[in-house]
């Protein structure tokens, strides 16, 4: 094996874990996530020897990955039914309790569409700026700062114990 392709099996070996979470963040759906992955390490492998520099490859696939999703929101979209609503949040100490409220803020995110949950993961979870969403996925700025209005108002409405729950976690 050669340096590069060397190069290119320590990147995927090292950075594969972190660009499957913010896939799963951007698709909502663990199988959908690793599609995306495969893809976007594919086009990095078939684009490694282009690179400038080995330490960009992580950019290149993360752009891969934005580019891919947003070829997505231009498919024809298909109808989604969630299975019923989760009972009101119980109270008290029970451990089970943040694995139920991750699971009703995952529902809540899964209702927003494809391009909200994208500036969401963006902006909050990759902490990138409205005009850097923006650019990574070929939208205008005024395009981000829209969807990701949208999506927080529909966050807050069906989750509207969000804030006391995020209060709460801060004493």
């Amino acid at each position: 094996m050669d340096a590069r392709e060397a190069d290119y099996a320590h990147f995927v070996r090292t950075r594969t874990h972190a660009l499957l979470r913010s896939a799963y963040l951007l698709t909502g759906d663990q199988h959908l996530a690793e599609d995306l992955v495969q893809e976007a390490l594919a086009r990095t492998h078939r684009a490694w020897l282009r690179l400038e520099r080995p330490e960009n490859a992580e950019a290149y696939a993360r752009k891969v990955m934005y580019h891919a999703q947003v070829s997505l929101w231009r498919r024809p979209k298909v109808a989604e039914i969630l299975p019923g609503e989760l009972d009101e949040r119980p109270t008290g100490d029970d451990p089970a309790e943040a694995a139920v409220e991750r699971l009703a803020l995952r529902r809540a995110l899964l209702t927003l569409s494809a391009k909200q949950r994208a500036v969401i993961v963006l902006r909050y979870f990759e902490d990138h700026t409205e005009a850097e969403a923006a650019q990574l996925l070929g939208v205008s700025v005024s395009t981000v700062k829209t969807q990701t209005a949208r999506a927080l108002d529909r966050l807050r409405t069906m989750l509207p114990d969000l804030r006391v729950l995020t209060s709460e976690q801060q004493r």
